[in-house]
């Protein structure tokens, strides 16, 4: 993700009769790697970067000091936040009240921000933010607080969320005297509110009403000081059907229940598919890569995909997405995303998870949501040395460990999903045009899929339900 940090010193606000003192630390989405160096993200990061100028010049006194971390740190898991603790408490704790976080789509009102944070006693512990809650225990978060879901809140990252430098200093303290022990990161928000949380030691998530994810357009925002532009990134024309070919990874077993639905549902979509089994079956069809079904990991399927990719398709399509017989995705929103990207880049696109990152791990995108190469990353990729060690290895975390080798950031998008859509908070989806979800336990995945990523479903942002009702799902 990219990652933006301002300090905005002495600005003097009408509102307001003293002078404040606060910093800001935007982390922009993908989302994330040591920060999004992809070159439309670090646009977009220019582009918030010259908006948070411009207001502040408006206040008619010293500009801040805006920093692009992405350019500056070369931590892989600076994305991840916690590991950057003791650099803040080091280079702010003395200077600073508060640090903000957002992502590269929250739009600020400098003024309302500050006037919001006055509120709160600057000396004490706080952490701010929009409250999310599961409703039901969640397999993204192993199940926790599985007797009442919703006692815990955690921050909803796209309306900003903020820790006074007093937490921020008890952060790094503890940093210091006990290193991160997770090996896996699948939901920054949930999991950086569980370590503050501390098991009850810490504070919890404070709700700020003024901070939104409400779209900047809407009636809704006049109290908001962050708003949220959620709407599906589009840079020109969506690239062409025939610009994207796309994997589905499946196996014999599977056949008869799985790769119907993806035939009653989005393979309508996508004008080259192939479907990579341990069975040639001519009624699908399916393809025989000569690579048994292993129960774990796919890595050499996925390997073999990539050299099939490489070797036996034409080199002018440039992009390939290889999913799972479960994954239910939209094509045509996807194509509108890849607008946003150059193909002549090494691009690795999906959702971003992490593993061993507080001691020098990795970030990967994770399989199930669907993972994005252009043509370019996949001739890195095998021009390398770096395979499977193994067949049954996790091709997600292998291929995650391979890119980093080569000094290539994946590129996280958070309208990648890996799991099913009752497995995130309502709100959460609420402000997402999603491009895909993953698993077909206890729903029924033609239903989801009409609901969440038919052509036309953005409508229902719109006010008008189209289809099924999100409710029920």
């Amino acid at each position: 993700g990219i990652i933006l940090s301002s300090i905005i010193k002495k600005i003097w606000l009408p509102a307001l009769s003293s002078t404040f003192t606060s910093l800001f630390y935007f982390k922009f989405l993908s989302v994330f790697s040591p920060s999004q160096s992809n070159s439309f993200h670090s646009k977009r990061a220019e582009d918030l970067k010259r908006d948070i100028l411009k207001q502040a010049a408006g206040l008619g006194k010293e500009l801040p000091t805006v920093l692009l971390i992405h350019q500056i740190d070369r931590h892989e898991g600076a994305w991840t936040i916690l590991p950057l603790m003791k650099d803040f408490s080091l280079t702010y704790g003395r200077n600073s009240s508060w640090i903000f976080f957002c992502e590269e789509d929250t739009r600020i009102q400098v003024v309302k921000l500050l006037e919001t944070l006055r509120r709160f006693d600057k000396s004490k512990e706080w952490f701010l933010g929009k409250a999310l809650y599961d409703e039901e225990s969640t397999i993204i978060h192993h199940y926790a607080f599985a007797e009442n879901p919703t006692v815990f809140k955690f921050p909803d990252f796209a309306a900003g969320w903020a820790l006074s430098i007093p937490l921020v200093n008890k952060l790094a303290k503890k940093l210091k005297s006990e290193p991160l022990k997770s090996d896996f990161t699948i939901d920054l928000k949930h999991e950086i509110a569980l370590y503050i949380w501390q098991k009850g030691e810490g504070p919890h998530l404070t709700p700020v009403p003024e901070f939104c994810t409400d779209d900047v357009n809407s009636y809704k925002v006049d109290h908001c000081a962050t708003t949220f532009s959620n709407f599906l990134p589009l840079c020109g024309e969506p690239v062409k059907k025939e610009d994207v070919f796309v994997a589905v990874k499946t196996c014999q077993k599977f056949h008869d229940d799985r790769i119907p639905v993806v035939k009653q549902t989005w393979e309508r979509e996508a004008a080259l598919i192939e479907y990579y089994s341990d069975y040639a079956d001519i009624s699908i069809p399916t393809i025989d890569l000569g690579i048994p079904n292993t129960d774990r990991g796919h890595c050499g399927k996925t390997f073999a995909i990539l050299e099939r990719f490489l070797n036996h398709t034409s080199p002018r399509t440039p992009w390939l997405v290889v999913v799972d017989d479960d994954t239910l995705i939209s094509i045509i929103r996807l194509r509108k995303l890849l607008s946003c990207y150059d193909p002549n880049e090494p691009v690795f696109l999906g959702e971003r998870y992490g593993y061993g990152l507080g001691t020098g791990g990795y970030s990967y995108i994770t399989g199930g949501g669907g993972m994005v190469f252009s043509r370019a990353a996949v001739q890195k990729l095998l021009a390398s040395k770096c395979r499977c060690y193994s067949m049954d290895a996790p091709d997600d975390m292998v291929l995650g460990m391979c890119f980093s080798g080569l000094g290539i950031p994946i590129t996280h998008s958070p309208l990648f999903h890996q799991a099913r859509p009752m497995d995130y908070p309502k709100d959460y989806l609420s402000h997402q045009i999603p491009v895909s979800f993953h698993k077909h336990w206890n729903i029924d995945p033609v239903k989801v899929y009409f609901t969440w990523l038919a052509p036309n479903t953005e409508e229902s942002h719109n006010g008008r339900k189209v289809g099924y009702n999100r409710e029920d799902l």
